[in-house]
C-alpha cells in the first residue's frame, strides 16, 4: 500500500446506510413468514435506512422466482415511493457462460417493481475476463439508468467475484453505475477503491459489505450490510453519532462489531441463522427458521447472543 489510510478519514460525514433484509421462514420447508418480512422492511424504513431485498441475506441464490417477485411486490407496497435496492440475480451453474438475456430479465424484474437493481455475480459473470466484464457492465447500463455493482467474495458464495482495481476503475467510469457494494472482507482492497473513487468520481457510492470492519464508514464508505438487518435502529443511531461528532459512536460501533465478528465467523453463510436467532431474541420475528439449504449455527450460540443483546440494550431509546 502506497498511501496512508488515515488520510481518508472523514469526521462528521453523513452516512448513507442500507440493510440487507433477512427473509424469515415459518418452518423447515422454506415457507416464508411474510408478516415478519414486512415487519423487518418496515423497521428498516422507520430507522431511516434503505432496505435491500433479494440479497444474500434474503437467500437470493436459494429461493425461486415466484418468491423473489413476492418480495418485490410486498416491498414496493411498504416503500410508498422510497428508494429500495434489490438483487438482480442469475441462477446458473458451474461452467456456465455469461447469459446477458438472463441478466436483462433480472434487471427488468427489479425495475418493474420500482427498485434499483444491484447486479449479483454469477458463474457466467465470474468466468469473464476483464474486457468481457467491462462489456457486460456496459450492457447493464443500457438496460438500467441507475444500478449498483456487487463485488461478493467467495467466502459468501462459490460464484463470487472481487474485481481487480483496474476492473473497478472501468466500472467506476460507467455513469449509470452509481455505486458498488464491496464484500471482500478486506480493508486494504476497500481503501484502494475509496482513494480511486475520491480521485475520479466523488459522488460514486462505495458501499462497504465488510461486516467484520463496519468502521469503514469512518473512511468514506457508506454501507450495505447484512449485519445492519440485525439492528437497523442501532446502526442509524451510530451513524447519527458520527455525523454529530458524538464520542458514543465508538462505543456503539464496538458493540455492533462484536456482534458482527460473532455472526460472520466461518462458515460465513450461517450468519443468516445468527440473524434469525438474534431477531427472535429481540422479539422482532417469531421463529428462527432459515432456508433448509442454508447452514445453521449451534444451539450454544444463543447464550452468547443474549449477552451481546444485553450490551446493546444500553443504547436503546
Amino acid at each position: 500500500m502506497t498511501f496512508d489510510p488515515l488520510s481518508l478519514l472523514r469526521p462528521r460525514r453523513p452516512i448513507v446506510g442500507m440493510a440487507a433484509v433477512l427473509l424469515p421462514f415459518l418452518d423447515e420447508q422454506a415457507s416464508v413468514h411474510w408478516g415478519d418480512f414486512e415487519s423487518l422492511v418496515g423497521r428498516t424504513f422507520d430507522a431511516g435506512l434503505i432496505p435491500a431485498v433479494n440479497m444474500d441475506t434474503g437467500f437470493a441464490n436459494l429461493i425461486d422466482s415466484a418468491t423473489k417477485q413476492q418480495v418485490l411486490e410486498r416491498t414496493r407496497r411498504l416503500a410508498n415511493g422510497k428508494l429500495v435496492i434489490a438483487g438482480a440475480f442469475v441462477n446458473d451453474a458451474p461452467g456456465a457462460s455469461f447469459d446477458a438475456t438472463a441478466y436483462q430479465r433480472a434487471i427488468d424484474a427489479v425495475q418493474a417493481f420500482g427498485g434499483t437493481p444491484i447486479i449479483f455475480p454469477s458463474y457466467g459473470l465470474q468466468s469473464l475476463d476483464s474486457a468481457g466484464l467491462r462489456r457486460a457492465f456496459e450492457q447493464f447500463a443500457r438496460w438500467a439508468p441507475r444500478f449498483y455493482a456487487f463485488e461478493l467474495g467467495e467466502a459468501f458464495v462459490p460464484f463470487g467475484r472481487i474485481f481487480t482495481l483496474d476492473e473497478f476503475a472501468a466500472i467506476l467510469a460507467i455513469p449509470e453505475c452509481v455505486g458498488t457494494k464491496h464484500s471482500s472482507l478486506r480493508r486494504m482492497l476497500e481503501w484502494e477503491r475509496l482513494r480511486l473513487r475520491d480521485e475520479r468520481r466523488a459522488e460514486f457510492q462505495l458501499l462497504t459489505g465488510n461486516d467484520l470492519a463496519i468502521d469503514m464508514v469512518m473512511f468514506g464508505s457508506d454501507y450495505l450490510l447484512g449485519l445492519a438487518s440485525f439492528a437497523p435502529d442501532l446502526f442509524a443511531m451510530r451513524d447519527a453519532f458520527w455525523r454529530d461528532g458524538d464520542e458514543r459512536f465508538f462505543e456503539l460501533n464496538d458493540a455492533l462489531q462484536y456482534l458482527g465478528a460473532f455472526a460472520f465467523r466461518a462458515p460465513t453463510p450461517a450468519y443468516r441463522h445468527t440473524a434469525a436467532m438474534f431477531l427472535k431474541l429481540r422479539g422482532w420475528i417469531k421463529t428462527e427458521f432459515t432456508h433448509p439449504m442454508s447452514p445453521r449455527r449451534p444451539e450454544s450460540d444463543r447464550a452468547i447472543l443474549v449477552t451481546i443483546l444485553e450490551r446493546l440494550k444500553a443504547f436503546e431509546r
